[in-house]
């Protein structure tokens, strides 16, 4: 019979430690077996967190900035029927977007002001919906009431005086975009125009005398080259003109029912003169009757 071996007992634990211990990848395989549910709660309750910043935070900053970013140009304004405190305005518009979102903004409600005095706004227009596609072109045509009457004189005097001016659009309004939530934007823009210089170039092109005046009382008729490099159409009325050769005083010059348009304008004039001093001085001093006459502006009706 063959004798049982006894091992020593530091021998028994050895071998009992090496058959018990598992590898930390056993370990993790273990772990998430056993709380697999905690991970995917983790899991989901992260993403969510991040989307929910994508969404609330981020996309609100976006698309300010894609507003913000964009460019509002004005093709044509035209300015008629004035009255005491409003006139009618209609106007076209080119959006270009720069971001590579095409959201949809609201109708919203947006002051007009003067670059410099955006604090006094001369009135209120209503701008239509958009769909900011990467060129989009907007149309107002409205009845417009004249909020702050300073302002809006100071904005006139600007515009035909200067050679820019800076018209200050401001509002807030919502936006669109797909199914994401509606966000408030700020829409402010300054948009650079030209003005009308002083009616720099306003040029008498061609006038004759007559000997009889004519049931109006005009002795002088003729026609005025007026250009007019802005996108401006604006209504004047009856506009009559101080007349003077050589800083003499000779008559006044009325131009009828005045409508300025982008571009040269050929308008007819018809003025009350004094004859005797106009005739002396073109077969005098201006045989060649080229008569310099200096207009200034009196009145506008």
């Amino acid at each position: 019979m063959e004798e049982s071996k006894t091992l020593p007992q530091s021998d028994v634990r050895e071998i009992t430690s090496e058959k018990g211990k598992r590898s930390f990848g056993a370990k993790l395989k273990a772990h998430f077996r056993r709380f697999w549910w905690l991970h995917l709660i983790f899991f989901i309750s992260s993403t969510l967190i991040i989307v929910l910043c994508l969404v609330y935070v981020a996309f609100p900053r976006i698309s300010q900035d894609g507003v913000s970013d964009s460019t509002l140009e004005i093709q044509s304004l035209e300015l008629s029927n004035p009255t005491a405190n409003s006139f009618h305005l209609k106007q076209t518009a080119k959006l270009t977007n720069h971001n590579k979102y095409h959201p949809r903004l609201d109708a919203f409600n947006a002051s007009l002001s003067v670059g410099g005095a955006e604090d006094k706004p001369y009135a209120y227009i209503q701008l239509p919906e958009v769909h900011a596609t990467e060129t989009t072109y907007t149309h107002v045509d409205q009845e417009v009431q004249i909020t702050d009457m300073d302002a809006f004189i100071d904005y006139n005097t600007q515009l035909l005086t200067k050679e820019s001016v800076d018209l200050v659009v401001r509002g807030r309004t919502k936006l669109h975009e797909m199914r994401l939530p509606v966000t408030t934007v700020d829409y402010h823009k300054t948009i650079h125009m030209k003005g009308l210089n002083g009616l720099s170039g306003f040029n008498v092109t061609s006038f004759s005398i007559k000997l009889t005046p004519e049931p109006d009382g005009a002795n002088m008729v003729g026609e005025v080259l007026i250009p007019n490099p802005s996108v401006l159409t604006i209504s004047m009325g009856n506009v009559t003109f101080n007349n003077f050769v050589d800083g003499t005083f000779i008559g006044t010059s009325l131009l009828s029912d005045l409508v300025l348009k982008p571009g040269d304008n050929n308008v007819p004039m018809r003025s009350t003169v004094t004859q005797t001093f106009v005739i002396e001085t073109v077969v005098g001093k201006y045989k060649d009757g080229m008569l310099p006459v200096d207009i200034v502006g009196n009145s506008s009706e």
